[in-house]
Order: structure tokens, then C-alpha cells, then sequence
């Protein structure tokens, strides 16, 4: 890589937003209690549990008052939203926030910035949510775009927020397709906000964003699905850091807020379709495609720090440092697991065997009630969304979801939204989103088109069709 990105680029980014803080609860006013200022974002719905959802639950809140009836201590919470990691880590640098949730390039920033000042020096405790192959970052174009692969972005005008993960995922992508990352395109450093409207507008050729950001656009029909970052086979996560000086200074605050972390966690898990509409109604994200990426086989839901995670976050380091000035970091010693392990004693939860198991803790189960078979492999099963039903419906795979939407039509009833694994590389997606592929009496959903093309290499007999034919053709 040629051309790196000057620092002032990567701290602009950091600076970039002011923050609307506001507590769940009326200030005590009381001088002697103890404040926790917790940075999150309520619409990077990866990290929900330590952000969107927990504050709407109440967690951190119900925790803290059983420390003050043991204790007699009051505490005070201040939440501050943002859009991106980068200005959670300015405050975390100015030392005016404690807790924050981010996504891996910025906890990597997070840590690199922090480290000259002791008291703003930061460690990693938990994670919020992963993918393990990637998948929790996309790029996007326009939906008339012609663009089929990366490659055809060379030369263009590409936005990202410079030093997210979403920006990771862009190097990352683009030096694998022999794309020069700083001199191959040009990347517009941009909000996602900012970034959506000049993909609509035509000022950029594409967009590359972290949850929940390329749903949203493809849900709302501004973009179409480029590149899924599951293409990487590289793990990405978003995760919890805290200012050392405050763990120590507090460490029944820390506990409270990992033990309220855990909460929200086995919320989403066992009741994942009310934890999204509670997110979307915080969030103002459309309850689908919450649902996408909060549902069961969407993003994995353990907070615990997997060796797995942590070498991808050693093997982000040489990218970031492609990227902009990034001081060295020892990942291995910014990595804190001790305050994790010890919330969930106190909780009863074995640390070691959750720490030990790589399946999604929350994947789609039960009959599927058109096909009569189980919905149990992760790999085939989907879930059809009937508008007015109070849960969702299973599908065993993408042929049986066909059927189950062309039932439901056919009694005129309205599939709010369906969601099927690509049948590539798992990712879980949107059907009516998906390049379908029939290949004789077998459907088969893919993110991209380059995927589907991938397939039709090797498998001749098969052919694109639309999702609604693909509805209508599907035998019942």
C-alpha cells in the first residue's frame, strides 16, 4: 500500500460529532454520587447489548441500586449516543467517558490513542456481538449501479468513515482484489449518515459501512449488496472498553454494568423479536432490519473474549497502520478478562464453557409448518416474518421459505419480511434482497451476484431468476 492516510484524518473522524447526552433516570443531585458516563451507538445495533438495549431495559440502572441497598452509595448514569467509535474515543481521550461500546478497528484506534495518558488509557472487558466470518460489514452501491465486483470500483469515489470497521473491511477487501486501498479509489471520509445521502445523490460510486447501515439502504431500496464481508472469512467484532483508571477507581460499577451487559444478552437471545422492536423504537431503525441482523443465525451474542476474536484483532493492527498514524499496541495486554470472568461467577455462569463454544448462541429453531421437517441446520434455515403473527415462522431451507411465502400470498396474507442464509457463506439476509439462483427443483439465495456467479461456474444447469418468480415457480 502507497499512500496512508494522514493522521489529523483519522482524529477529524473522532471529532466529527457532538454528542447528545441525556441519563435514563433524573439526576439524584446529590454531589456524592458516583457518575459512570457510558458512550454507545444506538444505531450500530451489533453492540446493543452494552448500548441501545441495555439502556432501554434499564440494566445498568437495576444493577446499580441493588449495589446502593448493599452499599448505600448512589450512582448517576449519563448515556451518550453516537454514530461511530471514532468520537466515543476523543471523549475516552479527554477522559470525559468511561464505558463505550465500539466496533474493532476503533477499539484498536481506542486503545493506540489512550495509551500515552494514564488516565485515559483503556482495556478491552467484553464483546457485544461477532461474526466470524466477517459478515457485520458490506459495501454498497446504488441499485442501478453496474458495478458487479470490487474490482469495478477502481478509480471511484467510495465513502467510509475512516478508521471504522467498515473502512476496515474496504482495505481489507480491496488488497485482496489487487486493488491499492490508498491510491486504487478514493475514500471519502464520511459519517454514515453523510455517506448514505452522497451514494443516493450520485457523489459516490459506493459505500462502506458497519451494521446496521447496509441493510437499512438495501431495505429501503437505495442500494443493492456489492460486496459482503463474509468474502473475507475474517472474524469481526464490536466489544466494551473502559478507562483503566476508572475499573480501578470503581470496580462495582464495572461489574454492574458487565453483569447488566449479560442481562441484556440473555434477553436478545430468548426474545429476540421484542428485543428488536424495543431497539427499533430507541433507535428509530426499522424493526426488519433490526430483526436482520438481532435475529436468531443474524449476529452472534457472547460477550465473552474468544482467542478466536483476539488474534483477528492482531491481525487488524497492519492494516490500521496502512491507514493512518497508529501507535503500537500490545493487543494482548489491552485485552482484560478478568472483570468478565468474575461477573459471570457472581451470576452463576460458567465463563470456560461459554468461552469455549463457536456456534451462535441464538440460531432458528423449531417445525417448519409447510415443509413438516425441523428447522435446526444454520446453514439452510430461515424465518418468514407473516405481518400481524406474533412470531415468526421457520423454514427448514430456502426452497421451504419459497413455499411458505407463496402460501401466505395465496392466502392473502402479507410476508412483512423473510430472511434466509446465503447459501455460500451463511450470511443471513433478506430474501426478497438475495440473487436467487434455481438450479432444477432447488432454490438457493445468495448476498451478491458475484456469489451467484460463482456458483454458476460450476454448476451449469443453474440459473438467476427473481425472487418472485422464484416464488411462483417453487412447488408446493
Amino acid at each position: 500500500m502507497k499512500r496512508r492516510f494522514p493522521a489529523a484524518a483519522i482524529a477529524a473522524a473522532a471529532l466529527t460529532l457532538v454528542a447528545t447526552s441525556c441519563s435514563l433516570e433524573p439526576a439524584t443531585g446529590d454531589g456524592d454520587a458516583v457518575t459512570v458516563v457510558i458512550g454507545y451507538q444506538s444505531k450500530t445495533i451489533n453492540t446493543v447489548t452494552a448500548g441501545t438495549l441495555l439502556r432501554a431495559q434499564g440494566y445498568l440502572e437495576q444493577r446499580l441500586q441493588a449495589v446502593t441497598e448493599q452499599t448505600g452509595t448512589k450512582y448517576s448514569v449519563e448515556w451518550q449516543d453516537y454514530d461511530t467509535g471514532a468520537p466515543i474515543t476523543a471523549q475516552m481521550v479527554a477522559e470525559k467517558i468511561d464505558i463505550g461500546s465500539m466496533g474493532d478497528y476503533p477499539m484498536l484506534i481506542n486503545g493506540s490513542r489512550t495509551q500515552a495518558n494514564p488516565r485515559a488509557k483503556t482495556q478491552i472487558v467484553s464483546v457485544t456481538g461477532y461474526n466470524p466470518k466477517g459478515a457485520l460489514n458490506m459495501v454498497v452501491v446504488p441499485p442501478n449501479s453496474p458495478a458487479t465486483t470490487l474490482a469495478d470500483l477502481a478509480g471511484r469515489k467510495v465513502s467510509a468513515s475512516v478508521g471504522s470497521a467498515g473502512h476496515g473491511t474496504l482495505v481489507q477487501a480491496l488488497d485482496r482484489a489487487g486493488i491499492d486501498p490508498g491510491t486504487g479509489v478514493e475514500v471519502l471520509n464520511q459519517q454514515p449518515q453523510v455517506g448514505s445521502s452522497a451514494l443516493e445523490s450520485g457523489q459516490v460510486a459506493a459505500l462502506s459501512q458497519f451494521v446496521a447501515w447496509p441493510g437499512l439502504l438495501v431495505f429501503q431500496d437505495k442500494a443493492k449488496l456489492l460486496y459482503d464481508g463474509a468474502e473475507l472469512n475474517t472474524p469481526t467484532l464490536h466489544g466494551v472498553v473502559v478507562r483503566d483508571v476508572y475499573a480501578d477507581e470503581h470496580p462495582e460499577v464495572l461489574d454492574a454494568f458487565l453483569r447488566a451487559q449479560l442481562d441484556a444478552t440473555q434477553f436478545i437471545r430468548t426474545q429476540p423479536l421484542e428485543a428488536s422492536r424495543i431497539v427499533a423504537d430507541a433507535s428509530g431503525l426499522p424493526q426488519e432490519v433490526v430483526y436482520l441482523y438481532n435475529g436468531p443465525g443474524g449476529t452472534s451474542f457472547d460477550t465473552t473474549l474468544k482467542p478466536g476474536l483476539i488474534d483477528a484483532l492482531k491481525n487488524d493492527v497492519p492494516y490500521l497502520k496502512s491507514i493512518g498514524d497508529f501507535a503500537d499496541l500490545d493487543v494482548g495486554g489491552f485485552v482484560n478478562d478478568a472483570p468478565l470472568r468474575s461477573a459471570f461467577e457472581a451470576d452463576g455462569q460458567n465463563y470456560d464453557t461459554a468461552l469455549a463454544s463457536t456456534a451462535n448462541p441464538a440460531a432458528v429453531t423449531g417445525t417448519d409448518p409447510v415443509c413438516a421437517a425441523p428447522a435446526d441446520d444454520p446453514a439452510l434455515a430461515g424465518e418468514v416474518w407473516i405481518d400481524g403473527a406474533a412470531a415468526t415462522q421457520p423454514a427448514a431451507n430456502p426452497t421451504c421459505l419459497l413455499r411458505a411465502v407463496k402460501q401466505a400470498r395465496a392466502g392473502g396474507r402479507t410476508v412483512r419480511s423473510a430472511y434466509v442464509p446465503d447459501a455460500e457463506l451463511g450470511t443471513r439476509w433478506f430474501a426478497d434482497k438475495s440473487v436467487w439462483v434455481r438450479d432444477g427443483d432447488t432454490f438457493l439465495p445468495f448476498t451478491t451476484g458475484a456469489a451467484a456467479d460463482r456458483y454458476l461456474r460450476t454448476h451449469p444447469t443453474g440459473a438467476v431468476i427473481t425472487y418472485d418468480r422464484a416464488v411462483e415457480e417453487v412447488r408446493q
